[in-house]
């Protein structure tokens, strides 16, 4: 077969994701406070790119408007519109006499700078775990060596409480004898909170036991012989092993559901993150406003300085870095207001979907798929997913993600359907109003939900159950 060279012409069609265009779509999916991080990174970044202050500006103006309708002292008004007026005043104000010897916490004055407390007694620092049982372990009277060993102890502690490292690694760690990590292992775990620097769930109850005096009897005995059977409250079963009756068992097991299990976890408690809604709908009359939440997110534009006339006068190194400088500026402006409005539409879409969610309520959630919205608004249904991932729109009945109002379908009888979330909701007040100790069954919210008209397999109950994080009924049976 001769082996020859040709030419030939090919139409094909391709998708290239330009870094443009990777940033616009990454954009679209990011959180509220994501995008505010990005947009300072971008100020930090590009001399091109700078906050416009026409928004704070315009908040002042409301602001006015507020003090003037809600009719404060003539003299107040008019401080605040002078401090409002504009930049210039501002600059110009003394705000070291404004606020000299003011206390903003209790609203007192100072007149004496040694009357004043001092700004470090103002801040404070969380405890955790760690710290606490290191200041416990100084108080303690342990030798260098012991306290070496407690320092090597207390940093292989979880934020749960328990210890993560074995006597015999910390022994070759510190250069001691196991016994000797025995004996400050035993004394550290004495220390507060009750249970921590256990090595397992049996040790860390039993320590708890101790603790609060209850060791000899038969909660410990329990914790000791039958902690396999209490979790699967076989209590006949114990009582027969114990040779003790089955309401003293019932007893110590009620004791022990009250014990700690992670110890450490209250010093580890995340602070409270609060959500910031993209959306507020709002109603007006009969209708519904949608409405953009722009508080926290800088305007952006192009820094005048950069002018034509500027870029005239620059060199061609400095005019090339200038040029690639404002693409980027103007395209993260573009990317940013097409992101706002692609959020607008599609909460525009939900609203309108979901009309009968904000007037009565949850049960009224129809079934609504990314396909409905994404014709609705004429975009990709991937475009739709993205941009209601981690955006929250603030209702009449509440904060939601805008993710939660998406439910497949679950037919009634009728022919008609209903949204999964309400199904879900549905099975959560049945297991909410049962009697604990006779739980109801997932064949029982079966039938129970099909005197509704809902009509769905106990494996489909199975699955909702679990996904709501709600144990099965052998799990739920409380006899105390």
């Amino acid at each position: 077969m001769a082996i020859e060279m040709r030419q030939q012409m090919k139409l094909t069609q391709q998708l290239v994701m330009t870094p443009q265009l990777q940033q616009a779509i990454k954009l679209l999916q990011l959180s509220r406070l994501e995008l505010q991080d990005l947009v300072r990174q971008e100020l930090e970044e590009n001399p091109i790119l700078e906050e416009t202050l026409e928004q704070e500006e315009a908040r002042e103006v409301e602001q006015i408007e507020i003090l003037e309708k809600e009719q404060v002292p003539e003299e107040e008004g008019e401080r605040f519109k002078e401090v409002t007026a504009g930049s210039e005043t501002l600059r110009e104000m003394d705000w070291d006499s404004y606020l000299e010897g003011y206390n903003y916490s209790s609203g007192e004055q100072y007149s004496d700078d040694d009357e004043r407390p001092s700004f470090e007694n103002m801040l404070t620092k969380k405890g955790t775990l760690t710290d606490h049982l290191m200041w416990q372990l100084h108080l303690s009277r342990f030798d260098e060596k012991e306290t070496e060993v407690g320092v090597e102890i207390i940093g292989n502690i979880d934020e749960d409480g328990y210890l993560r490292s074995t006597a015999d690694d910390v022994a070759i760690a510190c250069g001691v004898a196991v016994d000797q990590v025995e004996q400050v292992l035993s004394r550290i775990q004495d220390f507060d909170p009750p249970g921590v620097a256990a090595r397992n769930l049996q040790e860390c109850l039993l320590i708890q036991v101790k603790q609060f005096a209850m060791d000899g009897g038969v909660v410990e005995a329990i914790l000791r012989d039958h902690l396999k059977d209490l979790e699967t409250k076989k209590y006949k079963q114990i009582a027969r092993a114990l040779g003790v009756g089955l309401q003293d068992i019932l007893a110590a097991a009620k004791i022990i559901s009250g014990l700690d299990p992670k110890p450490g976890h209250i010093f580890g408690q995340d602070d409270v993150q609060y959500i910031s809604p993209d959306i507020f709908v709002y109603k007006v009359g009969d209708d519904y406003l949608v409405v953009l939440n722009d508080e926290g997110l800088p305007m952006l534009r192009l820094n005048p300085f950069y002018s034509e006339q500027r870029m005239k006068e620059l060199d061609s190194g400095t005019e090339e870095y200038v040029s690639e400088k404002t693409r980027s500026a103007l395209w993260l402006i573009k990317s940013i207001q097409q992101r706002q409005r692609t959020i607008f539409k599609a909460a525009k879409s939900i609203v309108k979907f979901q009309r009968e969610f904000f007037e009565k309520g949850i049960e009224y959630l129809r079934p609504l798929v990314l396909r409905d919205v994404a014709e609705d608004i004429g975009m990709h249904e991937s475009t739709v997913s993205r941009v209601t991932t981690n955006k929250y729109m603030h209702t009449p009945q509440g904060i939601y993600e805008m993710k939660y109002f998406f439910n497949s379908a679950i037919s009634v009888n009728g022919g008609d359907f209903v949204a999964s979330e309400s199904v879900k909701r549905k099975i959560k007040e049945l297991i909410d109003a049962e009697d604990p100790r006779k739980p109801l069954s997932d064949q029982a919210l079966a039938e129970m939900l099909a005197t509704s008209s809902i009509n769905i397999a106990r494996r489909t109950v199975t699955k909702y159950r679990e996904m709501l994080r709600i144990g099965s009924s052998s799990e739920r049976k409380r006899l105390f």
